[in-house]
């Protein structure tokens, strides 16, 4: 066992959950006679050894800054939402849907409006699954991921059976938006060789910004942490759990929205039919476990999920490794992070002690006769 601080052991964690995923698939390319060294050299040339590839690796973590932080704020609420990928499919299809239906706005007014379009399409999924929570206590895992399903298949009904022909190519995609409504900036694109790198990366930083004020700065962040502490003691203080249980999910979903938003008006800008549930759902809630739900810790791991999704396909082509190693490396990371009692075996975490020449004073009695306390408190 070994002994580190709590602040320690919040970075040792993730830190070596990746080590471990990058070992598992080490030893599984080995079984395969693949060279890892090799293949890991191409994953990480491909993402980052050139400007397209940086700008691509850009492009590929944006959405999963915006869903990555709806899955964490649900999650300090004390909430599971696995409906990020119908939250951000509503918001992709709302946002294009709005803009093709209304070319002529000004883009300064249309595009926000698009991103607030997407957001609410998205705050209203997440909220029908905080509703039932908060009314009937039901689970909010069930219906998120229900509602994924529903997403999935009510989209697919009105981008073919109730969109305007003159809004779409055939049934299966829509017509590509204006530059009036794009997030796609050419001055960016050239910087980062000619990538789809778009403004939505501007919006995810913002996104992280107001994040961690919301959480860190204002009393609503503050409730939402208490009731998913404690909705019991929160109650007894005046805090309302029905309230802060559908803000909570209506703030996940928006943010989830303006990811699908991202890819809609920045990446492909279009919408096209979905066979599944998109994937930067499902991406998105693994950043925010490997991030500890943290704004820092969101970002760097949304970072490192793009650099795998990136480099994995140089590391097809370039080192004919299968693309699927990089699937199997992310599990492994997702795996090791959610075995919280082997690292509660392996870190012990130090208690407090008092440091040489701190001061110390009465603590008035309340923690009985002839204990003095530490200025952080501790006990001595």
């Amino acid at each position: 066992m070994i002994k580190v601080s709590a602040k320690e052991k919040r970075y040792l964690v993730p830190l070596i959950s990746v080590i471990a995923g990058f070992l598992v698939g080490a030893i599984i390319m080995l079984i395969w006679s693949y060279n890892p060294i090799t293949a890991y050299a191409s994953m990480f040339s491909s993402a980052l050894g050139n400007m397209n590839g940086l700008g691509e690796t850009i492009r590929e973590a944006t959405p999963l800054l915006f869903t990555a932080v709806g899955f964490a704020i649900a999650s300090k609420a004390g909430f599971f939402n696995i409906g990020l990928p119908g939250q951000a499919q509503a918001g992709w299809l709302t946002s294009v849907w709005f803009v093709l239906a209304n070319p002529n706005i000004p883009k300064y007014i249309l595009l926000p409006l698009a991103i607030i379009t997407g957001a609410l399409a998205g705050a209203i999924v997440a909220g029908i699954a905080g509703f039932l929570r908060a009314y009937f206590g039901t689970n909010e895992v069930i219906t998120t991921i229900m509602l994924n399903y529903i997403v999935l298949y009510v989209c697919q009904y009105l981008m073919q059976q109730i969109m305007p022909e003159n809004l779409r190519n055939g049934t299966d995609t829509t017509k590509n938006i204006s530059s009036n409504s794009s997030l796609h900036l050419e001055w960016l694109s050239k910087m980062f060789g000619d990538s789809r790198i778009n403004a939505g990366i501007f919006l995810g930083i913002i996104a992280i910004i107001v994040y961690w004020f919301l959480m860190k700065k204002t009393t609503v962040g503050f409730e939402i942490k208490a009731v998913g502490l404690n909705p019991f003691a929160s109650r007894y203080a005046g805090m309302s759990a029905k309230k802060n249980i559908i803000l909570s999910m209506l703030l996940s979903g928006a943010f989830a929205g303006i990811g699908g938003v991202v890819q809609g008006l920045g990446t492909y800008q279009n919408y096209f039919t979905q066979t599944s549930s998109i994937d930067i759902g499902w991406d998105g809630l693994s950043v925010a476990l490997l991030g500890n739900s943290t704004a820092f810790g969101i970002l760097i791991a949304a970072f490192l999920f793009s650099i795998l999704k990136i480099g994995g396909l140089g590391m097809q082509t370039v080192a004919g490794v299968p693309y699927e190693i990089v699937s199997i490396v992310i599990a492994a990371i997702i795996f090791f992070i959610a075995i919280k009692y082997v690292f509660d075996l392996l870190f012990k975490v130090k208690k407090h002690s008092l440091k040489r020449g701190q001061e110390i004073g009465p603590n008035n009695g309340v923690d009985g006769p002839n204990i003095k306390l530490s200025k952080e408190g501790n006990t001595l």
